[in-house]
């Protein structure tokens, strides 16, 4: 899908979109309970390929309108054969220690970008406990049976190795504890999924060493709940805002555990200089980052080594982009500095890259410049009605 955004400043009022990170865990945990319902969902594509894998392992799922009833997921379940993952990162790394807790052959599929990125700490640990762990260009497939115990994790690849096994562990009989080697980025994302847990009547304690202790034969327990509003996606909105338009956001929690809530923090500092931002907390606040610093006055931003293994090499993806504008990045290891630019409308389309993020991103700078976006459907991966929304806020965009 192709489409047009034309010049303008968005303004009135707009629902933050429930939490995409929120509702994976919610629904994970929900699904192990002996019957939940969480409410507040958005069925984004990310969302149906959680909720198709839970129903193929077992779990009872039925839908009435924006909420979920679900549970019963445990290890006697008849489960499928195979899980469809689509493109969910999230999705893929959560559910694999759970499957892990059946002993039974599954096979986990998706596109060939998702399993083009990394999953060597699981395929490290099936090695270390004898777990059949087969890998193909667009799927992998585990046989054996998950073990309580002391895991070595490191912290700089991606939190949802540890957050999938903190789903899985509670529910051995052994106690267990996840030590962090090096580094823990994306820190935050391990305090939300140990509030789903929490919420759902599992405890996991964490040392000031970074070591993370979980009693065994824990439960978790039903629940009625509602998905918070996201921030990552409430941060396209806010951009706006700082380059002119007039959006109030409402729906957010103030007391939120989400780490892309700096947003409210960071972009104050891009109306300064050119300033230097670690974003190693906040990767999927990046591309939305540089589209605001390269409408103002530029910026570094450190900490970006993983933007390589999103849905795309966001990274240069933004500079493919943003050089379309007039505006010059430069990448080195783990820094992106976005150059100050006058940029002016492009004179071709706006590439997607297959990543809902970029095409949020650069959507933004082309309510002030105006273009076209090619790949745009790629929003329906955690923000399906996203366009919708720009025209109900005033700013015009035709499918083409």
């Amino acid at each position: 899908m192709t489409v047009r955004i034309h010049k303008g400043k968005a303004k009135g009022r707009v629902l933050a979109p429930p939490s995409k990170s929120m509702a994976h865990r919610y629904l994970i945990c929900a699904a192990l309970s002996g019957g939940s319902k969480v409410c507040g969902l958005s069925f984004s594509k990310d969302i149906e390929a959680t909720l198709g894998c839970l129903k193929a392992l077992g779990a009872d799922i039925e839908t009435y309108g924006n909420s979920v009833k679900i549970g019963g997921l445990n290890v006697n379940n008849e489960v499928k054969t195979e899980l469809f993952c689509n493109e969910g990162g999230s999705t893929l790394r959560f559910l694999i220690p759970i499957c892990l807790l059946f002993g039974k052959k599954i096979t986990l599929t998706g596109t060939e970008r998702l399993f083009s990125r990394s999953l060597e700490i699981y395929e490290k640990l099936c090695f270390e406990q004898g777990i059949e762990f087969k890998k193909t260009k667009n799927s992998i497939t585990v046989c054996g049976k998950l073990s309580s115990g002391k895991y070595k994790v490191r912290g700089d690849i991606s939190s949802q190795f540890i957050s999938g096994l903190m789903f899985a562990l509670p529910l051995l009989s052994g106690d267990s504890e996840i030590e962090i080697e090096g580094n823990l980025e994306s820190a935050s994302y391990l305090d939300l999924t140990i509030k789903a847990l929490a919420d759902f009547g599992v405890v996991i304690r964490k040392s000031e060493k970074n070591i993370f202790y979980i009693r065994g034969s824990q439960s978790y327990k039903a629940k009625e709940i509602t998905v918070e509003g996201d921030y990552s996606n409430a941060a396209f909105f806010e951009a706006m805002n700082i380059l002119g338009s007039e959006i109030k956001i409402e729906g957010l929690c103030d007391k939120s555990a989400q780490g892309d809530r700096v947003y409210k923090d960071i972009f104050p500092l891009l109306r300064r200089a050119t300033p230097e931002i670690d974003i190693s907390d906040c990767p999927d606040l990046g591309p939305v980052l540089m589209t605001t610093a390269a409408a103002l006055n530029g910026a570094v931003f450190t900490g970006t080594r993983r933007l390589k293994i999103k849905e795309s090499d966001r990274g240069a993806a933004m500079q493919s982009e943003l050089l379309k504008l007039g505006c010059n990045v430069l990448i080195e290891e783990n820094s992106i500095t976005v150059c100050k630019a006058d940029l002016y409308s492009p004179t071709e389309p706006i590439f997607g890259h297959n990543d809902h993020r970029i095409v949020m991103a650069m959507a933004v700078l082309l309510t002030l410049l105006g273009g076209e976006i090619e790949g745009a459907e790629a929003v329906s991966k955690s923000f399906p009605d996203f366009f919708e929304i720009l025209n109900s806020l005033g700013i015009e965009v035709e499918k083409i």
